[in-house]
């Protein structure tokens, strides 16, 4: 991918790079109202079957899944002209995801910056290993790691660590404006919490808000996860790394069914987003639609990303993601490959005439 073509792919771009507010205040109305309204009737479920409140629980989790999008767009700031607008839409939408805006937009931003960069991981991404780093690690470390990528913790613990537990604590070296942010956001969340059990009774507040959260935490995990780990992904060492070509071959075109591209905020274009966080989540689409190159981008579908599940490990030489089988597998082959050479040695060592 030469210079002036990563300069052309953003230029192509850059138009959609437009806020409306029209458009903005609209997705929220269709966010947040279909979402109080699936909760009340959840609520009111409740007398009749638990059965009808799960599946109901279940669509309010998309809609918190796109309110957290629009969350997702004011760290951007992409949602609104205007920053302040961003901030407070920001921080109030976090009260719904259970995620600090400004301790998630610092985390999210250096994502993006360092996305496909081996040697700047560690901010805003999962956990991810090399071949040889696994290799050379010792044994406690493989066994947490191990126990990190399996799909059961990272799907199943990782909504109740992060969501639940991680983001209710600052980062080290957080500045004082991110820390505050933090505090009202818990603040906010226990306030609203306890209105709600007072209103509803705790009983019912917790039958409602745990598959809720719980759905919600576990598939925006997963959007995340699969939206950068699938075979062929893109990952360099500093030197060699592109932010352009990371955001089109390090990200995916996760082509959804339309309810369910609607439901997640158009996220699907995750390669057009990341090579320009500023076009808000209701452009992407058009985007994509109209710049060519970009459909050169990995698509992955609902039945082929499952396969993600099953990806463990980055392998730096045939730069693709293998699992913990292929990884063995290589690995005994390249101890043959070694025990063989050292064979030749000794009978060329011993076959060589004695001067």
């Amino acid at each position: 991918m030469s210079a002036s073509f990563k300069t052309q792919l953003k230029k192509e771009v850059a138009p959609y790079e437009k806020t409306e507010l029209k458009s903005s205040i609209i997705q929220m109305i269709n966010t947040l109202v279909p979402l109080f309204l699936l909760w009340y009737l959840a609520f009111e479920s409740l007398t009749v079957s638990y059965f009808i409140t799960l599946p109901l629980c279940l669509i309010a989790a998309g809609f918190v899944i796109r309110a957290f999008i629009i969350f997702h767009d004011c760290c951007h700031g992409s949602f609104f002209k205007s920053r302040k607008a961003n901030d407070i839409v920001g921080t109030l939408l976090g009260v719904i995801s259970l995620t600090p805006y400004m301790q998630w937009k610092y985390s999210h931003s250096m994502h993006h910056a360092t996305s496909g960069n081996l040697d700047k991981r560690g901010t805003g991404d999962i956990w991810m290993m090399t071949t040889e780093e696994y290799q050379s690690s010792k044994w406690m470390t493989k066994l947490y790691y191990r126990l990190y990528r399996n799909p059961i913790v990272l799907f199943g613990v990782g909504p109740i660590a992060v969501f639940l537990l991680q983001y209710r604590f600052n980062r080290k070296n957080a500045k004082r404006k991110e820390r505050m942010n933090t505090y009202l956001t818990n603040l906010l969340i226990v306030a609203v919490y306890a209105a709600l059990c007072l209103t509803v009774g705790w009983e019912a507040f917790l039958l409602i808000q745990i598959p809720i959260f719980y759905f919600a935490s576990m598939l925006g995990i997963w959007l995340f996860y699969v939206q950068h780990t699938f075979e062929d992904s893109y990952f360099e060492n500093e030197e060699d790394w592109s932010y352009v070509q990371a955001a089109v071959e390090g990200s995916s075109y996760y082509k959804l069914p339309k309810v369910l591209q609607w439901i997640t905020g158009n996220i699907g274009f995750h390669h057009v987003h990341h090579l320009s966080p500023r076009v808000p989540n209701y452009h992407l689409e058009e985007a994509h639609n109209a710049t060519p190159p970009l459909h050169k981008a990995t698509t992955i579908t609902v039945a082929t990303s499952l396969k993600a599940m099953r990806f463990r490990l980055w392998d730096e030489k045939s730069k693709r993601f293998v699992t913990f089988r292929e990884y063995k597998k290589v690995l005994h082959e390249q101890k043959l490959e070694l025990a063989h050479n050292e064979i030749r040695k000794d009978k060329v060592s011993t076959s060589a005439p004695v001067s």
